[in-house]
């Protein structure tokens, strides 16, 4: 089942029970996993963990990150046993993968994309991958560009082929990372930048697994919650979220910061959620840096058994009042399937909201191009697909 590879604490470690690439052993502690080593990454060690233990965020007697409640891994746990998930993923009526292509412009419109602006323009990917042009600079963030969010080819399956190749997109000056879970750090995705003129931004010790994989320290930034990094007229701030991180499911789980991100220039800002539950980081995220011309909000893959981790479609709308967000962009939904809802239901409950709370929502196709500063036409084009 899809579950396997969610963002739940308790079912992850059933991924090792899967794992059908047979490319090398390695040895974690007393367990033994049959996979490709490489995708797991590394967490830090050494100085580079001698350096994160200072962190507020870390628990050193714990050795991992914590959120700002601390126990609510440990609740959500409670809601979720192996049994009753592989039951409810295996006799679940909904339609969580779509039976005809998603309509898209493929491939984008890169020209138009890529002209000079002194606004924000952006294309979705589907999920959580989105490149950014804002005031010409060029952003990817969490790219996953494999055929699937897992650490082997044939679980977790996208649900069509990106609008566009990987050897295709524009040159790219950042690429911007959340947390290390394979829907959003997609380790083919960061080789094929490895010889690029390219930096990396990412929450603390997500470097370490770059590193694994042979991009160049010189390349690599991290920063912890509420901290930033400036680069010729444009801030990033690794601001916080409440989820947790790791590559091995619960086996040494949280050694990585999660995060969502905050960028700036002197005239425009967007807030990228990641992954996260709802907490009161919103409205102090908002209080602090808002308003936002964007906000690009976790809204699909939730469920009540892991709430705690994934906004529910109302938290979502709210996330954005919190925000002070101008514009309300659902992600983390529409090309893997994580979870038990239809798969059109994140766009569905969004609009839902959006309506109720007076919030402006912005629904693009696959690879439609989007401008803060012209009158995008929105189309409601997962209706179609809907009743047929």
């Amino acid at each position: 089942p899809p579950f396997f590879f969610n963002d739940t604490a308790t079912t992850e470690i059933y991924t090792i029970l899967f794992l059908g690439s047979v490319r090398c052993v390695k040895e974690t502690g007393s367990f033994l996993f049959i996979a490709s080593c490489s995708q797991f990454g590394e967490n830090p060690s050494g100085d580079h963990l001698e350096k994160i233990k200072i962190s507020p965020n870390y628990d050193i007697e714990k050795e991992r990150f914590k959120n700002r409640k601390e126990n609510i891994i440990i609740q959500m746990n409670k809601k979720i046993s192996f049994w009753n998930m592989t039951k409810a993923f295996l006799f679940n009526s909904a339609e969580t993968i779509p039976e005809t292509k998603l309509p898209e412009i493929k491939p984008p419109n890169i020209k138009e994309f890529m002209k000079s602006t002194e606004s924000i323009k952006f294309i979705w990917f589907g999920h959580s991958t989105i490149l950014v042009n804002i005031n010409n600079t060029i952003i990817l963030i969490d790219p996953v560009f494999s055929k699937a969010a897992s650490p082997v080819s044939f679980l977790v399956e996208r649900f069509q082929p990106p609008v566009l190749k990987l050897s295709d997109l524009p040159q790219i000056d950042y690429v911007l990372i959340s947390h290390d879970h394979y829907d959003h750090l997609d380790m083919e995705t960061i080789v094929f930048f490895k010889e690029k003129d390219v930096k990396f931004i990412a929450p603390l010790g997500v470097t370490s697994h770059l590193k694994s994989w042979g991009i160049h320290e010189s390349k690599l930034f991290e920063k912890d919650w509420w901290g930033k990094l400036e680069f010729e007229g444009i801030t990033f701030i690794c601001t916080p979220a409440q989820h947790f991180s790791g590559r091995l499911g619960t086996i040494k789980a949280s050694r990585t910061l999660w995060a969502s991100w905050i960028v700036k220039t002197e005239s425009n800002s967007f807030y990228f959620n990641g992954d996260s539950g709802y907490d009161i980081h919103y409205k102090n995220i908002g209080d602090k840096y808002g308003p936002f011309d964007l906000a690009f909000i976790d809204s699909g893959q939730y469920n009540e058994r892991w709430r705690e981790v994934h906004n529910m479609p109302e938290e979502a709308a709210q996330a954005v009042l919190d925000l002070k967000g101008k514009a309300m962009v659902p992600i983390h939904w529409g090309m893997f399937n994580l979870s038990l809802h239809d798969w059109f239901e994140p766009v569905e409950e969004s609009e839902k909201y959006a309506e109720k709370y007076g919030i402006k929502l912005m629904t693009p196709k696959l690879g439609q191009l989007v401008s803060t500063k012209s009158q995008t036409v929105f189309e409601k084009w997962w209706k179609d697909l809907i009743d047929k």
